[in-house]
C-alpha cells in the first residue's frame, strides 16, 4: 500500500487537487469528508459534542453547527483540543478502513488538511505532497467561497502549522498561485512520477 498524504493550508487548493487525482482514477480518502459524515444529523458523535459544548453547537436538524463551532475553536485553543479529542479517533479509524479498501491500487491519496498536527497518520504515509500558495491568495480564495472576514481567515491560518514548516516537511510541493488548468498540468506530471515510483518499489 503506497499512500501519498495530500495537505496544505486553508485556500491552498488541496480539495481541487484531490478532485483532479480522483478524476485520474486515484483512490482518495478525504479526512474532511469523513468529518462531515461523522457530524451529520443524528450521528452518534453529536451527543458527545452537545454534552461538551452545549446545544448552541447543534443545528435544529441535529447536525453540527459548523459556523458556531468554527468561530469557537479558532479563537479558543482549549475548545479546539476538546473537539479534536472527540472527533479525531473516529475520523482516524474510518480513514484507515478506507485506505485498506484500496490497498491494491498503485498508489492512493490521503487528503488531510491537518497532517502536521496529526502524527498518528505518519506510519501510514509514504510521501507528503503539499499544495502551497501565498497567504494573499489563500485569503482571496476563502473569501470567494465563504462569508468569513479577513481576520477570521487569518485566525484559521495562524492555527495551522506555519507555511515555512510545511514546506520543510513535505517531500513534494506543488505551487498553486495560478488557475485550475495550471494545477491540473502539475498534478498530471506528479501523477506519472508517483506511478513510476510505485512500479519501481514493487519490482525491487
Amino acid at each position: 500500500m503506497f499512500v501519498i498524504a495530500l495537505t496544505g493550508g486553508i485556500g491552498s487548493g488541496k480539495s481541487t487537487a484531490a478532485t483532479i487525482f480522483a478524476e485520474l482514477g486515484v483512490p482518495v480518502t478525504d479526512v474532511d469528508a469523513i468529518s462531515h459524515q461523522l457530524t451529520a444529523a443524528n450521528q452518534p458523535l453529536l451527543k458527545d459534542i452537545k454534552t461538551n459544548f452545549g446545544g448552541d453547537f447543534i443545528t435544529p436538524e441535529g447536525a453540527l453547527n459548523r459556523a458556531a463551532m468554527r468561530q469557537l475553536v479558532f479563537s479558543d485553543a482549549a475548545a479546539r483540543a476538546k473537539l479534536n479529542a472527540i472527533l479525531h479517533p473516529e475520523i482516524y479509524d474510518a480513514a484507515l478502513k478506507q485506505l485498506q479498501q484500496h490497498a491494491s491500487a498503485p498508489y492512493q491519496i490521503l487528503a488531510i488538511p491537518l497532517l502536521f498536527e496529526s502524527p498518528r497518520y505518519a506510519p501510514h504515509v509514504n510521501r507528503i505532497l503539499l499544495i502551497d500558495c501565498d497567504e494573499k491568495t489563500q485569503i482571496e480564495r476563502v473569501k470567494q467561497r465563504s462569508q468569513l472576514s479577513t481576520s477570521e481567515i487569518k485566525k484559521i491560518i495562524r492555527a495551522q502549522t506555519p507555511r515555512k514548516t510545511q514546506l520543510l516537511l513535505a517531500h513534494d510541493v506543488i505551487e498553486n498561485n495560478e488557475n485550475v488548468e495550471k494545477l491540473r498540468e502539475k498534478i498530471l506530471e506528479i501523477h506519472q512520477k508517483y506511478l513510476n515510483t510505485c512500479v519501481v518499489s514493487k519490482t525491487t
